[in-house]
């Protein structure tokens, strides 16, 4: 095998269906982890479910479900999207109800308490149920959370457990200092470079179990679990088979010399993903992630999604009518890899007619139709390497990526307007063939480089070309 490469997802919580913006964050990766493998890359790709929290507790409460019932429920349905979203076969799904996931977050906190960060003291403060994080009145518009506006802010006041956050504002600086690429894109790096700056408050990572019983038993002290960040975190080291399995640890995410985890979240995560995480990494004497990748969100005509106003689109509803492919597409070309950007049926429904059924697929019809009409001997192969195509997904940046593929699919257009292969064919055959012959080689160049984005697209097209043959109608188009 090649040389290792760690890829997780963050891990949605249980507490509602899979909505287009954990689609989104699932199928960036997928891209990524796909094209690493074709590398010749051995791929560790990571997701899974966060099945702890006051919110999933309350949530089985409402519907009147036993709590491990529920989450059972809703974990199977992420676990569905590997087939639904077309997501690489040796995907690993862990959930934090697994048993070695919670043995792992005890001793991930018994290592952080051995090395004094760990303390108990009473607190009061404002806190959140929907980011399961306490705020700052700085933090609050008018009061309220602003990504969840429609929830009351809940004032705290008990005896808890709190990791000392505080003590690593210059580490982490100095971890920042010394690895210039740790987060990407730079904006959101010098945002959470201005966070740790300003000073960090020390944060609560346990709840009487007598207010909120669903949680990781805090090691020692019955009476509290584990405050569900504290505890999520983990399953990014626990799914490598961490504490027990120190090789398959160090050879995937690596040493403190030479840290090898790649990461992706969205931007409602920054916080908790590259300054609260690479902190208890710190406690626990754990290497740092090598990469932190920061997604934007996306938007509803120019809404952010929410149940309360009924604009969630449902990625699976698009898949059983457009097809994963289509989906995968969109996500890929139309959808800023960084940014916020806006996604509406309306929008998706243009993009797949053109993009798709009168542009790629419309292609393949043609040239394979010419092909299997007129071309008798196998075409050879272009091995056409594009630098711009490698280098934009080794940076994550999965628009100009695909939008390379397309520059391929236009050019191939440009040469059937150009030549008319299908009026040369009956004036100079030998001509035609050869124009016919470059058409087919470079739709295998197509093929392979849009494996990573539309595996099944991909292996239709290899297969048009190996049979020789007209393909069913790829993208059919839509009303």
């Amino acid at each position: 095998m090649g040389k290792p490469f760690y890829l997780t997802t963050t891990l949605p919580y249980v507490n509602s269906d899979p909505h287009i913006g954990f689609a989104l964050e699932i199928v960036q990766a997928d891209i990524v982890a796909r094209y690493h493998a074709l590398l010749g890359d051995d791929v560790f790709f990571n997701t899974g479910t966060d099945e702890h929290g006051l919110k999933i507790y309350r949530k089985a409460q409402e519907e009147g479900k036993d709590t491990q019932a529920y989450v059972d429920e809703y974990a199977a349905k992420f676990r569905d999207l590997k087939d639904k979203l077309g997501l690489s076969p040796g995907l690993h799904f862990i959930r934090t109800t697994d048993p070695h996931h919670k043995a792992a977050a005890q001793e991930f906190w018994k290592r952080c308490k051995s090395n004094g960060d760990i303390e108990k003291k009473f607190y009061k403060t404002k806190y959140c149920v929907g980011c399961e994080l306490e705020k700052t009145d700085s933090e609050l518009i008018d009061g309220c959370c602003p990504i969840h506006p429609n929830l009351e802010i809940e004032i705290r006041e008990e005896e808890n457990y709190f990791f000392k956050f505080s003590k690593y504002r210059e580490k982490l600086l100095d971890l920042y200092q010394k690895n210039p690429t740790l987060v990407v894109p730079d904006f959101r790096f010098n945002e959470i470079k201005r966070f740790v700056e300003e000073g960090l408050e020390d944060f609560s990572i346990s709840r009487l179990k007598s207010k909120m019983p669903w949680g990781v038993p805090v090691p020692d002290d019955q009476e509290h679990v584990m405050f569900v960040w504290f505890d999520a975190l983990i399953n990014y080291i626990s799914t490598l088979g961490w504490p027990e399995n120190t090789a398959n640890f160090e050879k995937f995410w690596g040493t403190k010399n030479a840290p090898n985890a790649i990461q992706m979240a969205g931007k409602d995560q920054i916080r908790q993903q590259t300054a609260m995480w690479q902190a208890m990494l710190m406690s626990a004497g754990l290497p740092p992630t090598k990469q932190i990748i920061i997604h934007g969100f996306i938007t509803i005509g120019g809404e952010k999604m929410s149940k309360s106003v009924g604009n969630v689109i449902d990625p699976i509803a698009i898949v059983d009518e457009y097809g994963v492919d289509a989906l995968r597409y969109y996500l890929a070309r139309h959808i800023h890899p960084f940014e916020d950007s806006d996604f509406t049926i309306e929008k998706f429904k243009g993009a797949y007619n053109a993009d798709l059924a009168n542009g790629l697929g419309n292609l393949v019809s043609r040239v394979m139709k010419m092909a299997s009409d007129h071309v008798t001997t196998p075409v050879t192969r272009e091995k056409l390497v594009s630098v711009t195509y490698n280098k934009a997904l080794d940076q994550f940046d999965i628009n100009r990526a695909i939008s390379v593929v397309w520059e391929f699919v236009t050019l191939a257009d440009e040469v059937i307007q150009k030549e008319q292969p299908f009026k040369l064919i009956s004036s100079d055959r030998e001509k035609a063939i050869k124009v016919i012959g470059t058409l087919v080689s470079r739709l295998g160049v197509i093929a392979e480089l849009l494996e990573p984005f539309m595996p099944t697209t991909s292996e239709k097209i290899k297969d048009c070309i190996r049979d020789n043959k007209k393909p069913e109608n790829l993208f059919p188009r839509k009303g």
